[in-house]
């Protein structure tokens, strides 16, 4: 189980008890709102927690589905994975319990998931994107460090329809400084 620890949130691999409070956030509309999933059934919500920890035995590892854990409690989900080994390239993405909006924990976990991107999978670029519309998260995006690349037209089919996503990235030799 990979952890990661960061000032108030610890990232660590999805448990089987950790179904319902997945399933908590995953079935709420206004959270997967801007997501090209959900909202979640109990049984996808199951599904998406089995198919995390199956992920965590793959070797190599090249995703890392983590739990998002406040005080011991689970309130959001995250993720970093290796989208293109060959050239150090990676996205990050991330989903939390709408009661815990609004306090930096978004921007707190998207930093922790970087961090762990450059300094323990030696990446070289790390990317996300986010619905145009979200801009809670552009704002965590960019809170993180990084910068904007671009808007990719219709990108995805999601929920019946077409939808842009914004596409941000930053690069290892640009985390140094933004660390502090």
């Amino acid at each position: 189980m990979e952890l990661i620890r960061a000032d108030r949130v610890l990232l660590r691999g999805f448990e089987q008890v950790d179904w319902q409070a997945v399933h908590s956030y995953a079935s709420d509309p206004e959270v997967v709102r801007y997501m090209d999933w959900g909202p979640n059934t109990e049984d996808e919500s199951k599904s998406f927690v089995k198919r995390s920890i199956t992920s965590q035995q793959e070797q190599p590892r090249r995703d890392f589905e983590l739990a998002v854990v406040l005080e011991g409690r689970l309130i959001g989900g995250c993720g970093i994975h290796m989208s293109d080994p060959r050239n150090r390239e990676g996205w990050i993405g991330y989903c939390l319990n709408r009661g815990f909006w609004g306090r930096g924990i978004g921007t707190e976990t998207a930093r922790a998931l970087v961090a762990f991107g450059f300094d323990r999978l030696g990446l070289h670029r790390i990317f996300a994107i986010c619905d145009p519309e979200n801009v809670a998260s552009a704002r965590v995006l960019e809170k993180t460090g990084m910068q904007r690349e671009g808007r990719l037209r219709e990108r995805k089919w999601t929920k019946g329809r077409w939808l842009d996503c914004l596409l941000y990235a930053i690069l290892d030799h640009e985390w140094p400084r933004l660390k502090t």
